[in-house]
């Protein structure tokens, strides 16, 4: 196979970092962008979706590795209940038949507090956040706007969160139509492309507890196949395609907030040994991602 990165003029090489959702799993997305960062990896513009969208928005507030710092401290005070508030109001809320489980004023309240732009197109970098139409299943993409609803359009699981209207169209998770958005971000005239995955639950002895994490690990169980699809499809083009291996064996549930600081660590770590090992040489779709279990 030819390496792409041969024909792409240096002078002319745009990258875009695509982050993927995955829960609790985005967490690894820090450790990878830190040890990017110290590499001397720069995007040109970000592209996110679902967990991604936030990873996305809170750096491209200060997109400098004291800017993957903060959003490190970040994670590891969030708890679940910060994301998925389920309480009587939850239980009340089916009883009268509201057609979602999670009322998302608390991750609203917690975006309005850390992010520190209100308008997508006042971020310090160039941010695009993936969506999709409630109605169609179509891809929707964020460029302008109001940050605070594209998160949460992008971040609103069908079923758990409501739909986000933005414009004439419902809103929601950017999984539906793209979780891993690469053909958005050529789209967009990225000339290379590095992938932070985040990867799947691939070492669980059990099955989750509970509908939604259930439901988010079949979701991320999918996002790593459909992002194997859309490597393969785009192995050998004019994009000069990277992938960062996601960790495994992994044991955590994409729906467990308490092991962001451990899971960082962990990603930075590897992220690193796969830098030093020429990982941004090669183009194949890490083995991590690949569907398997131990």
């Amino acid at each position: 196979m030819t390496d792409t990165s041969a024909i792409i003029d240096s002078t002319t090489r745009r990258t875009a970092f695509v982050l993927a959702g995955g829960g609790s799993l985005g967490a690894v997305e820090v450790g990878m962008l830190q040890a990017l960062l110290d590499w001397g990896e720069t995007p040109a513009f970000m592209v996110g979706a679902s967990a991604g969208a936030i990873n996305a928005a809170y750096f491209a507030a200060d997109p400098t590795r004291a800017g993957a710092d903060k959003l490190e401290r970040l994670w590891c005070v969030l708890r679940r209940r910060d994301v998925f508030p389920l309480n009587l109001s939850s239980v009340l809320g089916l009883l009268r038949r509201r057609d979602y489980l999670v009322d998302p004023d608390a991750l609203r309240r917690l975006l309005e507090q850390h992010l520190p732009y209100r308008r997508l197109e006042e971020a310090a970098m160039p941010i695009h956040i993936v969506a999709s139409d409630m109605l169609t299943g179509h891809e929707v993409l964020l460029s302008s706007g109001s940050v605070i609803d594209a998160v949460l359009a992008s971040t609103a699981i069908p079923g758990v969160f409501p739909p986000v209207q933005v414009g004439a169209r419902l809103l929601v998770d950017g999984g539906v139509a793209n979780n891993t958005p690469i053909s958005t971000a050529v789209k967009l005239g990225a000339t290379r492309i590095i992938v932070l995955p985040t990867g799947f639950a691939c070492a669980l002895n059990q099955m989750p507890r509970g509908a939604i994490a259930r439901a988010m690990h079949a979701l991320s169980l999918l996002v790593s196949r459909q992002l194997v699809h859309d490597a393969e499809q785009f192995a050998g083009g004019r994009v000069e395609l990277r992938i960062v291996p996601s960790l495994c064996p992994l044991e955590t549930s994409p729906y467990d907030y308490s092991m962001a600081h451990a899971l960082i660590a962990q990603a930075k770590a590897c992220t690193r040994q796969w830098l030093d090992d020429g990982g941004l040489d090669g183009a194949a779709v890490p083995m991590q991602l690949h569907e398997h279990h131990h």
